[in-house]
């Protein structure tokens, strides 16, 4: 699949998962607090700056970074998906905040001026961005000398049961193919020597990565399959393509590999973000 080919499907994916993610927002929000206060953190947005999020999906880490600012200043919450962006101004208006710019934008085609920003915010989104080494040159470009990117990926499969057990499953089935090295997806920059080299491809002088670990919890299997198959992406579209029968030898094959982590109170399953400073 080529990069057009791959942009117009992952558009379509997200405005299709919009409604998933916004009802499972405030879930995802609390299992991977330690990442966002991490990347808030690292950010360190002041009161006066201009800060952007991209690939905001349905609104976390902006309005972590918007309470830190306290009103002062600008941030610009955006999404290339129009859905994602519409559930992102929602939740911010059921929050208070009404200082906010929530704006449909391609990380990749940025229209904002050149040195224009003191600091951006990006949380799961340049792993799964068709061209990430444009994306991150476009970050670059729109940053002032001094300017700050904080950003968060997801780190090894193994390190990720929660995310990487169906995707293997489906594999194992044949119902889909082995992703190919660096191709776009979750793990796509679970490397750190890849983080590297794509930022400090783009022009950044100075990183630094820190590991993240996270639990995520589930009350029973029933309602981990209900996320898997109403938030997980492509993951989700395709298992809904599937029929009856395929989808119960998934769930019995997932649900056996996912045992391991099923206890008294429901399952938890371990995560682990790599975070990124950028200068």
């Amino acid at each position: 699949m080529d990069l057009a080919q791959y942009r117009k499907l992952s558009h379509d994916t997200w405005e299709r998962m919009a409604a998933g993610w916004d009802d499972w927002n405030d879930s995802m929000a609390e299992s991977s607090r330690a990442a966002t206060e991490q990347m808030v953190a690292a950010l360190s947005p002041r009161p006066g700056e201009t800060i952007v999020e991209l690939a905001s999906g349905a609104g976390v880490g902006g309005f972590a970074a918007a309470a830190v600012m306290g009103g002062e200043g600008q941030l610009i919450m955006t999404d290339f998906a129009e859905q994602m962006v519409e559930a992102e101004r929602r939740r911010g208006a059921d929050l208070g905040f009404d200082n906010i710019e929530y704006r449909v934008m391609d990380a990749e085609r940025m229209d904002l001026e050149d040195d224009s920003l003191d600091g951006v915010l990006c949380r799961w989104g340049y792993m799964l961005m068709a061209d990430p080494a444009a994306a991150l040159r476009e970050t670059r470009r729109v940053l002032r000398p001094g300017g700050r990117l904080s950003f968060s990926v997801w780190g090894a499969p193994a390190d990720n049961p929660w995310a990487s057990v169906p995707a293997q499953m489906l594999v194992r089935r044949g119902h889909m193919p082995a992703p190919e090295p660096d191709a776009p997806g979750v793990f796509a920059m679970a490397d750190p020597g890849r983080i590297e080299s794509l930022v400090m491809g783009a022009g950044f002088e100075r990183l630094a990565l820190e590991e993240i670990r996270m639990t995520w919890h589930y009350v029973d299997f029933e309602h981990y399959w209900r996320f898997v198959t109403e938030a997980a992406g492509g993951i989700a579209l395709l298992i809904e393509q599937l029929d009856t029968h395929a989808v119960a030898e998934l769930r019995a094959d997932t649900e056996s590999a996912l045992a391991r982590y099923r206890g008294r109170a429901g399952y938890d399953m371990p995560g682990v973000c790599i975070n990124g400073l950028a200068r």
